[in-house]
């Protein structure tokens, strides 16, 4: 396992408006390898809207898995992305659980062998009776 420092873009973007909301942080984070899978592992903060909890990334292939745990989240969250595929699943918020869906428009993985460069994931969510939108994440590992 080896410390590392992530930038984290997130991008909303109305579909109605093109008006694009967009947060922006620095963390610390650990990488590594377990079987054929590649993880990064960070702690969540005030900006990113969900503090005290954990975000785990498993990249395998051309699928990348986001796991949401820890104590201020009462239900695991998982999405799975992968170019052109939806994932059915549950996004946790303070007033319960709500089912969500989501649709990868593109995913590009391009992380080194050494941990260096960076993820982009370009995807439709869908959390069911609330809204709809699409949304932009970069990560990079510097």
């Amino acid at each position: 396992m080896k410390d590392i420092m992530l930038k984290i873009v997130g991008r909303q973007i109305s579909e109605d408006s093109g008006v694009e909301d967009e947060i922006e942080f620095v963390t610390e984070g650990k990488i590594y390898k377990r079987n054929q899978a590649t993880y990064l592992v960070y702690e969540e903060s005030e900006v990113s809207g969900v503090p005290g909890c954990k975000t785990s990334l498993k990249l395998l292939g051309d699928t990348i898995k986001m796991k949401r745990f820890g104590e201020r989240v009462g239900l695991d969250t998982v999405i799975e992305f992968e170019k052109g595929r939806r994932y059915e699943g549950f996004y946790d918020t303070p007033y319960g659980a709500i089912e969500m869906e989501v649709l990868t428009n593109d995913l590009v993985n391009n992380l080194t062998p050494d941990g260096k460069g960076s993820i982009d994931i370009d995807y439709h969510v869908s959390l069911k009776g609330l809204s709809e939108g699409r949304s932009k994440l970069n990560i990079q590992v510097i």
